[in-house]
């Protein structure tokens, strides 16, 4: 009878180990899903900021060609076909 005493503890023993192995792997799986929405979350802003910086070194690089004096008569220039546009709307 011990023989079947202690089979009957291995067993509820290995069925606890089993349950709490089930609710780790449970709490795995969802901290692996969070891990990788995060990831995908970091990936898409990475790619936003490095066409963000795509584009100002762009911009930087036109600035830097022109020279500030040209960037400032192409500013003017554009700021006046803008105010001939509002003015033509206006009419």
């Amino acid at each position: 009878m011990q023989a079947l005493d202690d089979l009957a503890l291995n067993v509820r023993v290995l069925l606890e180990r089993y349950k709490a192995l089930q609710e780790e792997n449970v709490r795995l799986r969802e901290d692996a899903e969070r891990q990788r929405q995060e990831l995908i979350r970091t990936h898409s802003e990475l790619l936003e900021l490095q066409q963000q910086n795509r584009r100002i070194a762009t911009a930087n690089a036109l600035s830097a060609a022109e020279g500030k004096e040209e960037a400032l008569k192409r500013i003017n220039a554009l700021i006046a076909q803008v105010d001939r546009a509002i003015m033509a709307l206006k009419r």
